[in-house]
C-alpha cells in the first residue's frame, strides 16, 4: 500500500489545499488538510468512506474511541464519528485525508451486481485475510484514479460514478466488508429508526424512556425496540449509555475533567453507577483507563 499512499499524497498536495475541507470537481469527493489538532469530518447526515492519507487521527464514535493511521479508513453509517482529533502530523506538519460520499442506493446497486457466492462469502465473513488486505490496497489505488479525471469535465461525471462503484466494491470485499454490508442492510430496514437514533445522539444526556421514543414514532414499544436493535445493533437505552460513557471518556482524556465532573456532565446522577458502567465497557475504572491512555500517548 506504500506506493499507492505516496502517490495519493502527491496527488492531494498538487491542489491548493488550505485549512479544512477542499471540495473537488466531483461533488462526492472532498479533500481535507489540517495543521491544528481538531479535524473537520464529513457531514454526519451522509454516508461516506473517510480515508487517512498522511498522519493519524482519533475518532470518537458511539462504539468507542478509534485510532486510524495512514491507509486506514472509516465507513460512516448509523455509527458516525462525532469528532476527530489529529494524533500525529506528516513530515510537512499537516494531516491529510479524503472522503467519498455515497448513497444507500449506490451500495445496493453494486451489491445486486455481485455474484451470490461472493455476497455469501462477505456476509459470512469467509473471505481470507489476504483477500481482504488486497481489496483494501486496491481501494487506495482506486482513490488515486479519481484525480486524473478531475481535469476532464466532459467525462468527469460518468467516470467519477464508475470509479465510485469500483471503490464500493473494494469496500465490500475489504477488511470492513462484512460489517459494512450488514450495516447497509440494517440501515435500509431501519427507516424512521435513523431519526430516533439521531435524536438520541443529540439528547443522550437527558433521561428518556423507550415508551416515549416509541410514541414519537407511532409504534408499539416492542416493535420500536425490535426495529431499533435490528438497525443499530443495540437497544435505545444501551445506545444512550454508550454515548454517555464515550463522551465521559473524552471529557476526562481531552478536557482534563475528573470522574465526578465527567459523570455529571453526561447525565449520570450516581457516581458508583458511572464507574460500574465505565468499567464494564472499557475494562478498567475511569482513573485506570485514562492513565493507561495517557501512558500510551507518551510512548
Amino acid at each position: 500500500m506504500t506506493n499507492s499512499l505516496q502517490r495519493l499524497r502527491g496527488l492531494m498536495r498538487s491542489f491548493p489545499l488550505a485549512e479544512g475541507p477542499f471540495q473537488t470537481g466531483l461533488p462526492f469527493l472532498t479533500l481535507y488538510r489540517h495543521t491544528a489538532e481538531v479535524a473537520e469530518l464529513p457531514c454526519p447526515g451522509e454516508h461516506s468512506v473517510y480515508l487517512v492519507v498522511d498522519g493519524s487521527i482519533r475518532l470518537y464514535t458511539p462504539s468507542g474511541i478509534l485510532d486510524y493511521v495512514s491507509g486506514q479508513y472509516s465507513i460512516s453509517g448509523i455509527d458516525t464519528p462525532s469528532r476527530g482529533y489529529v494524533q500525529s502530523f506528516s513530515e510537512q506538519k499537516d494531516f491529510l485525508a479524503l472522503s467519498i460520499a455515497f448513497t444507500l442506493n449506490d451500495v445496493v446497486s453494486v451489491m445486486l451486481d455481485l455474484d451470490r457466492g461472493l455476497t455469501n462469502q462477505i456476509t459470512g465473513g469467509r473471505l481470507s485475510g489476504g483477500e481482504m488486505a488486497r481489496a483494501d490496497r486496491a481501494m487506495v489505488s482506486c482513490a488515486c484514479r479519481f484525480f486524473p479525471i478531475l481535469d476532464h469535465p466532459l467525462s468527469l461525471d460518468f467516470m467519477g460514478k464508475q470509479l465510485r462503484r469500483e471503490l464500493i466494491f473494494y469496500l465490500l470485499c475489504g477488511s470492513c466488508g462484512s460489517r459494512f454490508l450488514r450495516s447497509i442492510v440494517n440501515i435500509r430496514q431501519a427507516g424512521e429508526i435513523y431519526a430516533a437514533n439521531s435524536w438520541i445522539k443529540e439528547n443522550f444526556r437527558t433521561p428518556f424512556t423507550v415508551e416515549e421514543l416509541a410514541e414519537q414514532r407511532n409504534m408499539s414499544v416492542s416493535l420500536f425496540h425490535q426495529k431499533f436493535k435490528s438497525a443499530v445493533g443495540m437497544g435505545p437505552l444501551h445506545c444512550q449509555k454508550r454515548l454517555r460513557l464515550t463522551e465521559g471518556r473524552r471529557l476526562m482524556l481531552g478536557e482534563g475533567k475528573n470522574v465526578t465532573q465527567a459523570a455529571l456532565e453526561v447525565g449520570y446522577e450516581s457516581m458508583s453507577q458511572f464507574v460500574r458502567d465505565y468499567k464494564k465497557m472499557f475494562g478498567q475504572s475511569p482513573k485506570e483507563d485514562i492513565k493507561t491512555l495517557w501512558d500510551s500517548l507518551k510512548e
